[in-house]
């Protein structure tokens, strides 16, 4: 590691923690030239996630697209934007569970999943532009599929 102060190239680390919620590590080090300190992190670099959206274009994944499109879906809704980085997290962590690269569709379903759970308004606004709704019919269809419940068969 080179020291910022005299360009040195041989230092000790003094003291190493967590840092980051434990998304890094701390060291303080010292300078064996100069003798000044200075402090650096280590993280894990992550690969990039792709996104092949449905015109065949690729790009990199951008979780701040999915928190705006959570936030349109949810607004006036009682859902917090703590709660919506959760689910964005939450997201992102299964995409990057099924590879380097993912398409679109599958983003959109990851969050209609967990936006179900969290709010059924909301999930119906965001399965309205991602399923690309034309008419009243398609919201009456996708109510009925998310009210939709069977009843264990009974025994005669």
């Amino acid at each position: 590691m080179q020291c910022p102060w005299c360009r040195g190239l041989d230092d000790k680390v003094v003291d190493s923690r967590l840092a980051e919620d434990g998304a890094a590590i701390r060291r303080r080090r010292e300078c064996l030239s100069c003798g000044r300190r200075f402090t650096t992190y280590e993280r894990l670099e992550e690969a990039p996630l792709w996104v092949e959206k449905r015109c065949g274009q690729r790009e990199p994944f951008d979780r701040s697209k999915l928190v705006e499109g959570m936030r349109a879906a949810t607004k006036n809704r009682p859902v917090t934007d703590v709660a919506l980085e959760e689910l964005a997290q939450q997201v992102e962590e299964s995409l990057r569970g099924q590879g380097a690269e993912v398409a679109s569709q599958q983003i959109g379903v990851a969050v209609l999943e967990r936006l179900r759970v969290v709010d059924e308004v909301a999930y119906l606004r965001f399965a309205s532009v991602y399923k690309g709704f034309e008419d009243v019919g398609d919201f009456q269809r996708e109510v009925g599929l998310l009210t939709k419940t069977t009843e264990p068969k009974r025994r005669g």
